[in-house]
């Protein structure tokens, strides 16, 4: 058994075809699409976070209101971009809605990616000091977060209101949500400090290093590197990795009038530069569900990993991505051993 779950960009914008034209249809078609999941019996529904952006930006609002319509599913990001994030704030809300969903948060926090704005923490009110960056702040401020969701006292009592001169923690608390927090990792590299510092991992579609080798192999390596310095960290419980794909079988009309000509020209990893950096890109998967199960079955990250998330094309709306799902979960997953 494999989770299988959905990553929504959550992308909305008044253009031709699309059916998400804005962020309130973003927000609510992302709270239908995971009453869907959960009905069809996929295990976790994600979404992006991206801020100066038309995609969705404050996520526990919405993952609050998707916990309430919802009983099951796992509810998740991927990713918060930690270097705009106030952690206790962060931690009060995030506290908040997982026990709205009894316990079904899986957190994924990062130092975020690409984004349109120039240093747009900057303007949140985040300015790194000197001689540190911004993603010297992104993992502060993750320390400080999971020390905070884990209980320990973030600030003096005042005697006078309290009865006593000793600490204080957020409120409220969650139990069990500290073990539900992954890192994004874009390297093997990160991959190993994620594990010291005892959070599952994340990786998604893009590597931002490349040894020229086939996406999905050098993300095994990163999946092995990170559980051989879970070990020897030491750790007393059992982490998780999810990675991200784009998965399309070709079922339906629907389907090979959206992405028919696509399986032609994105089958590939594709090599490029982010922010100065070699990176490396993972192909999608476009094909027919028995071509798509051998595919799959080759790619390495997968079978190491313990959960899957599909990356859905949310403009073309809740009907369509949840026949996606479908597809997936019956005529791909059952193949792959997955269900």
């Amino acid at each position: 058994m494999k989770r299988i779950g959905f990553l929504s960009f959550g992308h909305y914008q008044d253009v031709p075809g699309s059916l998400v034209l804005t962020a309130q249809d973003a927000l609510l078609q992302s709270i239908e699409l995971a009453v869907a999941a959960e009905e069809l019996g996929a295990d976790g529904a994600f979404v992006r976070v991206h801020h100066f952006a038309p995609q969705l930006a404050s996520p526990f609002p919405l993952l609050a209101a998707m916990g309430a319509r919802t009983s099951t599913i796992e509810l998740g990001t991927g990713v918060i971009d930690m270097r705009y994030e106030n952690p206790l704030y962060m931690a009060e809300e995030a506290a908040a809605a997982d026990l709205i969903s009894n316990g079904r948060l899986q957190l994924g926090v990062s130092r975020g990616s690409p984004e349109p704005a120039m240093n747009g923490y900057e303007a949140f009110g985040y300015v790194p000091a000197e001689e540190r960056t911004a993603d010297d702040d992104a993992r502060t401020k993750t320390q400080i977060f999971l020390q905070a969701i884990e209980g320990a006292a973030v600030v003096a009592a005042n005697p006078q209101m309290t009865g006593h001169s000793g600490g204080l923690a957020i409120e409220p608390q969650s139990p069990g949500l500290r073990e539900r927090i992954w890192w994004g990792s874009g390297t093997r590299a990160t991959a190993k400090w994620t594990a010291e510092q005892g959070m599952n991992l994340m990786s998604s579609t893009l590597l931002t290093e490349d040894t020229g080798e086939e996406f999905g192999d050098l993300q095994a390596e990163q999946i092995q590197v990170y559980r051989d310095a879970w070990v020897e960290a030491g750790h007393d419980w059992t982490p998780r990795v999810s990675v991200s794909r784009s998965i399309i079988p070709l079922v339906t009309d629907e389907d090979h009038h959206y992405f028919g000509l696509r399986a032609q020209v994105e089958g590939k990893d594709q090599v490029g530069q982010i922010d100065g950096t070699l990176a490396r890109f993972g192909k999608s998967y476009i094909g027919e569900p028995d071509a798509l199960i051998e595919q799959l079955a080759q790619d390495a990250a997968i079978e190491a990993a313990d959960t899957l998330l599909v990356t859905v094309p949310n403009q073309l709306g809740v009907e369509y991505n949840a026949q996606l799902l479908e597809s997936i979960l019956k005529h791909v997953a059952p193949g792959l051993g997955w269900r």
